[in-house]
């Protein structure tokens, strides 16, 4: 099983975002900052979790993924597949589709203090861009 921990960012709300991953598989810990763009900052925790799975699927297609979130919106979502936001009903649609690739696919919500290794990744790839 792979430990998936996801944070999103944005400087200014709207604002430069970035999303920060960190995958630990067998011990073996990596880190990712990913520049995001423009948008809000529910929109750069939903992309988090989307760059996370494309990254997953690309490493670890055939292994178990525990993704953890400190974005209670974003894990809601994703628990009940169903936003009442039409802005994040694209985005819920594409993690869903993405995690139904893998053999288990568990999401759990976090406290940001558990979540502060992705928020500095966030963060370091906003600095990259400013």
């Amino acid at each position: 099983m792979i430990e998936v921990y996801t944070d999103g960012a944005t400087s200014g709300n709207p604002g430069q975002s970035g999303a920060g991953i960190v995958i630990i598989k067998d011990g073996t810990r990596k880190t990712y900052s990913v520049q995001l763009g423009m948008m809000t900052n529910h929109h750069a925790e939903f992309w988090a979790i989307i760059k996370a799975l494309e990254i997953c699927q690309s490493d670890h297609p055939d292994d178990i993924i525990s993704l953890r979130s400190d974005s209670q919106a974003a894990v809601q979502a994703i628990d009940k597949e169903y936003t009442k936001n039409k802005e994040f009903q694209p985005l819920l649609e594409q993690i869903m589709k993405l995690s139904r690739q893998f053999p288990y696919f568990f999401i759990k919500w976090i406290p940001e203090k558990q979540n502060k290794a992705a928020d500095q990744l966030a963060r370091e790839a906003i600095r990259q861009t400013q």
